[in-house]
């Protein structure tokens, strides 16, 4: 049980977090969402004009600053890239496409699953038939190549940038876009946000969790620890939903959810698969990024111009369900992770 104190640690810590999130102000089974936050910050930039969902997140600067500062102080920010750079923006475009249809990341799905929201059960099918799908065309010899080392100075200009948005949030906040309604008028105090943020990106860096490997290795290598860290999330949430009174068993009525079974289930289809050959969910590879990985650096920019594509042009969800060009965006993004799959797998035989 030792081994896998870190993982589940940090799941407990996350998941408790999240919902102290929502008890602060967060929306509602909203106390952590990767996809959701950049889209909020991807809006409070002027990226997109959905006036509901603008504002500048803290708790994804602070999940990148924290993974950073403990890479640091641990000698493990290693600046590395250089692996298929464009492919990778692509996927985490269609990652956030296929989030955004099942109004959440995997971090998030989680979270409504602790809380009681059996639509996430759909998802969570999903997720794991999506990661399946990619762990064949792992066993298969697909690969984005490899990546190489980097100067400190490439490392470096992601976190840079996150503390350039802490600034501008802090002294500058008139040059950012705020809701005044809707999910993204609803946020916990900042200084609360970017503590917690913080803390859970050091936690996250020292036991590597994510969402995605932990069901990929149950698949691929029998391995249960990763996957150790998403069942704390679950029980922690499960835990302090009830005590606070969050919990809500149910399908209908559920915060910032639909209940189109199939296409909550496809979305995260595409995201498990895409987020397979990345290498890692939408959490991780924010935290990859803190590490000085460039590549996923690329991939966390994929994920905010999706979040942005997806706002512009009518393609996320709504509470009231899917939109008809959201179905067409997550067909088309199932058929481009389809081809680059059989591509990088074919390549490297």
């Amino acid at each position: 049980m030792k081994k896998h104190f870190m993982v589940v640690l940090t799941g407990a810590f996350i998941g408790l977090a999240a919902v102290a999130l929502v008890k602060f102000g967060n929306p509602g089974n909203m106390g952590f969402c990767i996809a959701c936050f950049l889209r909020d910050m991807a809006g409070s930039l002027k990226l997109h004009n959905a006036a509901v969902v603008q504002y500048m997140r803290p708790e994804v600067i602070g999940l990148l600053l924290g993974a950073f500062a403990i890479a640091l102080v641990k000698k493990e920010f290693k600046p590395r890239g250089g692996s298929a750079p464009f492919t990778r923006f692509v996927l985490g475009f269609f990652v956030m496409i296929g989030a955004l249809m099942f109004l959440g990341c995997p971090l998030r799905m989680f979270l409504r699953l602790g809380a009681g929201d059996l639509n996430a059960i759909f998802g969570l099918v999903g997720f794991v038939i999506g990661i399946g799908i990619g762990v064949v065309f792992l066993n298969k010899n697909f690969s984005l190549s490899r990546a190489y080392p980097q100067s400190k100075q490439e490392g470096v200009m992601a976190p840079i940038v996150m503390i350039a948005f802490l600034v501008l949030l802090i002294a500058f906040p008139a040059v950012l876009v705020f809701s005044e309604k809707g999910s993204g008028s609803m946020h916990a105090p900042l200084a609360i946000a970017l503590i917690i943020g913080l803390v859970s990106g050091a936690l996250a860096q020292r036991s590597r969790l994510c969402t995605a490997g932990g069901i990929r290795d149950a698949i691929m290598l029998k391995d249960f620890h990763l996957l150790m860290g998403s069942i704390s999330i679950v029980v922690a949430v499960l835990i302090g939903a009830v005590i606070t009174g969050q919990f809500k068993l149910g399908v209908a009525g559920q915060a910032v959810a639909h209940t189109d079974g199939l296409w909550n289930a496809l979305g995260m289809v595409l995201v498990g698969w895409a987020s397979v050959l990345l290498g890692g969910c939408p959490l991780r590879q924010l935290i990859l990024t803190g590490e000085g990985n460039t590549d996923s650096a690329i991939t966390v920019t994929g994920l905010i111009a999706g979040a942005a594509f997806a706002h512009n042009f009518g393609l996320a969800s709504s509470g009231k369900g899917p939109t008809s060009a959201g179905m067409i965006a997550v067909i088309i993004g199932l058929i481009v992770t389809a081809c680059i799959s059989v591509y990088y797998a074919v390549k490297n035989k």
